[in-house]
This record gives structure tokens, C-alpha cells and sequence, in this order.
């Protein structure tokens, strides 16, 4: 079984991937942030190193769905590769971060990637306000993340909506996270692996 977190910058992601993998005994995969070598360039010159940072993402997120599908474990990924390029590269190239040559060279890499994998069994959609993203960006305290525009998240929070309700052909759970605070509070984390049981095995 496959399973993936998704969400934008700053929803919980890696957090919940994290205890999720702890309670079902799911094996996390986690997306290259920390040491992405374009990321910090990234944000100093979006325009620049969109298409380099892309490819990076995609190819790292490829092979983890290749290692995904060799293991015999029940795993749980944060970030699909399909919420990067339907989400985050769409973004990019409605903002004319990414021409239209460096676009379609990337779309016909990801069609031919995505004819080697299947989809997850369940994608959990983490929805967050801007200001709930603001909060733990700066919680957090990472130096290149904090100068990220609102409205690069506020772009990236309407892609979501559209991107689960319209684009994404899988199984998709989505739970508002702007009032709970899973990762301190047993009652908000029991909330969510309710949801997750009912959907996966019919409980309760």
C-alpha cells in the first residue's frame, strides 16, 4: 500500500508523514528539501533556477516511486510527484518563471516517468490558510523559505484545490489543519487516523 501527504509549503507534511509512519508502521519516504542544491538559489531568483530546481524535484521524486514499488512494505510519502508538476511546475509556468521550451521538456519527461509507476492508494490533502502557512514558515525558521511572497502561497493554495478536486484521478482525503495541532495534541492526531481507518478499512 501506498500513501501520500500533500500540501503546501509549511502544511505539516513532513511532520505528519512522520507520525503516521510511527502509528501504521508505514515506511516514510521523505522529499528532498534540506539538501537540494538549487533550493536557497531558487528562492533568491525564481526565474533563474525554476527549471533546474523542477527537474531536481521530479527526478528525486521518480526515484523514490521507483524504490517505492520494488519494496514489499506499506509506505508513506511526503509530497507526490503529482502535486509537483500539476501544483508547483504549473505554478511556475503560469508566472513565466518557466518558458515555454523548458515546460514542455519537462511535461514529456514526467509523461514518460509517470507510464512507470502507479498512483497511491490514498492521497491525504493537508488545507491550510496562508496565515496557518506563515506561521510555521516562521516557526521553523528556515533562512530561504522566509522570503517567500504570500501570494506565491496563496497561487499554490488555489493550484491545491483545483489540483484535488479536478486534475488528480486518485483516492483523496482532505483534512483542514488551520485548528488542529496533531503533533502536540493527542486528540487532533486521533482525529485524523479516524479519517485515515474509515478510508482505508472501513472503520467505525
Amino acid at each position: 500500500m501506498q500513501i501520500a501527504i500533500a500540501g503546501n509549503i509549511g502544511s505539516g507534511k513532513t511532520t505528519l508523514t512522520t507520525m503516521l509512519a510511527e502509528r501504521y508502521g508505514w515506511q516514510p519516504k521523505f522529499e528532498s528539501v534540506d539538501y537540494n542544491p538549487y533550493l536557497e538559489d531558487y528562492y533568491r531568483d525564481i526565474q533563474r533556477w525554476s527549471f533546474a530546481m523542477e527537474v531536481f524535484f521530479l527526478k528525486e521524486r521518480f526515484k523514490a516511486l521507483l524504490d517505492i514499488q520494488k519494496t514489499s512494505h506499506n509506505t508513506i510519502q511526503d509530497r507526490s510527484i503529482y502535486e509537483g508538476v500539476f501544483v508547483f511546475t504549473a505554478n511556475n509556468y503560469a508566472m513565466g518563471n518557466l518558458n515555454e521550451r523548458d515546460y514542455s521538456t519537462y511535461m514529456e519527461l514526467f509523461e514518460q516517468m509517470t507510464r512507470e509507476i502507479e498512483m497511491p492508494d490514498l492521497m491525504i490533502f493537508l488545507r491550510s490558510s496562508v496565515a496557518h502557512l506563515v506561521q510555521n514558515i516562521e516557526k521553523r525558521g528556515r533562512n530561504y523559505e522566509q522570503k517567500i511572497p504570500i501570494e506565491y502561497l496563496e497561487n499554490i493554495n488555489r493550484r491545491y484545490d483545483d489540483f484535488t478536486a479536478k486534475q488528480y484521478k486518485g483516492r483523496v482525503l482532505t483534512i483542514d489543519v488551520d485548528k488542529l495541532d496533531f503533533q502536540h495534541r493527542p486528540k487532533d492526531f486521533g482525529l485524523i487516523t479516524d479519517k485515515i481507518d474509515r478510508e482505508l478499512f472501513g472503520l467505525f
